[in-house]
């Protein structure tokens, strides 16, 4: 096996000189908690490493005008740290709470997490549940994409080969209703079977006044469920609302995915989820 060419630019213009270059042949490496597996194994084909680590426009939490930015450099570690975080986005916070081990916390990258478009994506449904969107620069300029646009389909993503994700832009969502649940095969140190996350406010009279929730890893891609949202929307979480939206959760899910042999642990399994995370509301009577 040939070992990839390493390069490690000291500006944002010479990683994306270099990416207008050697693109389609090159693979970015910032946490490489992907791309070392990939490179041990043999399945590293691209010629070139640009190591995007130490880029400053990648790094900082911040709070703007335009939302809760979070660099696509900053680690795991540090989103489940920042206070600005907890503040925002909850849901973010406990999704980073799940992520692997320590070890991978202290070095994987949430631009990694989404860049790799893997359906199980710890950090993709609070993602999605805030209306995230992905800052990417390219040679010609800058863009931005929602985040869910950027899972086309199974580990393929709409990141061009010639573009770097330096940002994410939250809606931030302060004392609003959040959660993130996941299942694996085990509690820890584990990759998502299932994951979901919710973000709801109340309208003040204990009603919904909106719901964004978001499917992992039980879909193709991370997606929100928007029938659901619909479903929910203007209405009281009492049992009934409740029990009806997770047969309705179950049947979107299998009509996303079609009938396999797992779905008849999956239709229940989505059931069980989504009412896990949304019985303390059960309990309160309330959003």
């Amino acid at each position: 096996m040939t070992e990839p060419t390493y390069a490690r630019p000291e500006t944002l213009e010479e990683a994306l000189l270099f990416l207008k270059r050697h693109g389609p042949h090159t693979r970015p490496l910032a946490g490489g908690t992907d791309v070392m597996v990939d490179l041990r194994s043999g399945k590293l084909k691209a010629p070139y490493l640009l190591d995007i680590s130490r880029l400053p426009e990648l790094q900082g939490i911040s709070m703007s005008e335009e939302g809760l930015s979070i660099g696509a450099g900053v680690t795991i570690s540090e989103i489940h740290s920042s206070p600005l975080v907890a503040e925002h986005a909850p849901s973010l916070i406990k999704s980073c709470a799940f992520f692997g081990s320590l070890q991978i916390r202290n070095v994987a990258t949430m631009g990694g997490n989404v860049g790799n478009a893997s359906p199980s994506a710890d950090t993709a449904p609070a993602l999605l549940v805030h209306g995230a969107e992905a800052v990417l620069a390219g040679a010609a300029g800058a863009r931005r994409v929602p985040v869910e646009n950027l899972f086309e389909g199974p580990y393929r993503s709409g990141l061009k080969s010639h573009e770097l994700m330096l940002r994410f832009i939250l809606k931030p969502a302060r004392g609003m209703f959040s959660d993130f649940q996941k299942i694996g095969r085990r509690k820890a140190l584990a990759i998502a079977r299932m994951s979901m996350a919710i973000l709801a406010e109340s309208a003040g009279d204990g009603t919904f006044r909106f719901v964004r929730l978001a499917l992992g890893s039980a879909t193709p891609t991370p997606m929100r469920v928007r029938a659901l949202e619909s479903f929910l929307a203007g209405k009281r979480p009492d049992r009934k609302t409740l029990d009806d939206g997770a047969v309705l959760m179950a049947e979107e899910m299998v009509r996303i995915t079609g009938r396999r042999p797992s779905t008849i642990y999956k239709e229940k399994a989505v059931q069980g989820l989504f009412l896990r995370m949304l019985y303390p509301l059960l309990e309160n009577g309330a959003v």
